[in-house]
């Protein structure tokens, strides 16, 4: 009844994955280019003949000849088939064998809850299809990391910011994130498509995001290999400003202004205190501006996303903003233009990246600005293949903690 290969092609693997509700940009054939310091190789499960389901496994050597492997947001499959379940664990455990491998570590892109960010989890009940994947997972020997919290904690993030993605999206965006759009615009924050040409530019921004963050993110190389092999399934939008162009506008605008007023009647009071507020609040422009002409006498880039669609979902892979522009808002209308071209083409989902559980960090703030759903997955999964199993995992998760306080410095 059932069989599974080894080495499947990429558009058969790529076929079923794109179509299936568990879609995954990090099952996608073409990941494994990106990680390419892992090996890799794609395994599909058949049932009578027909694919039912498919691994894409990444693959790290290990001292002594060993290896460990992951398989991120996978495999894809039918959880509720308990008898499917037990044959891909089991094959994968064979396969594990083969390339001495001391343990697999997946994590099945199954929603446990989903929910509004501005409300609480306990109001939602739980998945009871992925509350069977757990019981069906565990009765495959396959051992969970339970309900984990903080990201830091799993290889993917056990809670994501979604945007669905709708037409006229920003009609349900709060109040504040509204005012801060149209103040950027304000600006004269104009937003673009970027392209290759553009990669420098982006990497900067991530350099000067690591900084402020002291954290370590990629670098240009890494950038232009995830456009160049994902092509046009690519997004890198950039946010710029030209701050001696804006400051000519400004100018043009007070001009108008002082005209309109001097020829608008007292009588005409209404008028008159909305030109008196549009005269100030262009001088209070002016006045910024002019300080900021002199560092800044070219056009800048000022924030920057970087993002990859497959299937009907885009996935916000990177993100970082020049801090010096901050109270420009950058993001405010950046955001929104990655939602309006990925649903344009076709897209349903935004995945904006992972936040901390408690829905109380920065992080969530943030994102919490463009009204996403909170999806928490239901985590992580180890299967044992070899004796040195819990060895192996002790000094995992050690390397783990120290590579964390590491970035902390």
């Amino acid at each position: 009844m059932f069989e599974f290969k080894v080495g499947i092609s990429s558009q058969e693997h790529d076929a079923f994955v794109s179509q299936h509700p568990q879609v995954s940009l990090l099952q996608s054939s073409s990941w494994a280019k990106i990680k390419d310091n892992w090996g890799n190789e794609r395994l599909g499960f058949y049932k009578n003949g027909e694919l039912v389901a498919v691994a894409s496994i990444l693959i790290k050597k290990l001292p002594l000849g060993y290896t460990m492997m992951y398989i991120p947001r996978g495999p894809i499959m039918d959880y509720q088939d308990k008898e499917l379940v037990k044959f891909v664990m089991r094959s994968l455990k064979q396969f594990g064998a083969s390339k001495r491998s001391v343990f697999i570590k997946f994590d099945p892109s199954l929603i446990l809850k989903q929910y509004p960010i501005d409300k609480s989890s306990k109001e939602f009940s739980e998945n009871s299809i992925s509350i069977e994947a757990i019981q069906n997972l565990k009765d495959a020997n396959c051992q969970w990391s339970g309900r984990t919290i903080a990201m830091s904690e799993t290889i993917q993030p056990r809670y994501q910011a979604n945007r669905i993605l709708k037409k006229d999206l920003d009609s349900d965006f709060p109040k504040h994130t509204k005012r801060l759009m149209k103040d950027a615009v304000k600006r004269g924050v104009i937003t673009f498509r970027g392209s290759l040409s553009d990669i420098s530019n982006f990497e900067t921004i991530i350099a000067l995001t690591e900084r402020r963050k002291n954290v370590s993110l990629r670098n240009q190389e890494y950038f232009q290999k995830l456009m160049e092999i994902y092509g046009d399934d690519s997004y890198l939008h950039l946010a710029k400003i030209n701050i001696p162009e804006r400051l000519t506008e400004y100018r043009e605008q007070l001009h108008q202004i002082k005209k309109d007023l001097a020829e608008t009647d007292e009588y005409q009071k209404k008028r008159l205190t909305k030109l008196q507020q549009q005269k100030k609040s262009v001088e209070k422009y002016i006045i910024e501006f002019q300080e900021l002409v002199q560092k800044y006498p070219e056009e800048i880039v000022i924030a920057g996303v970087l993002s990859v669609s497959f299937g009907d979902t885009l996935e916000m892979l990177y993100a970082g903003m020049d801090d010096r522009f901050k109270k420009f808002y950058p993001q405010y209308v950046l955001y929104p233009k990655v939602f309006e071209d990925s649903f344009n083409d076709g897209k349903n989902w935004a995945n904006m990246g992972g936040i901390e559980g408690t829905l109380d960090d920065g992080l969530t703030d943030f994102k919490s600005n463009f009204s996403p759903v909170v999806q928490e997955y239901i985590g992580e999964f180890t299967l044992p293949i070899s004796f040195l199993y819990q060895l192996a995992n002790y000094f995992y998760h050690l390397r783990k903690t120290l590579r964390k306080k590491h970035h902390r410095k």
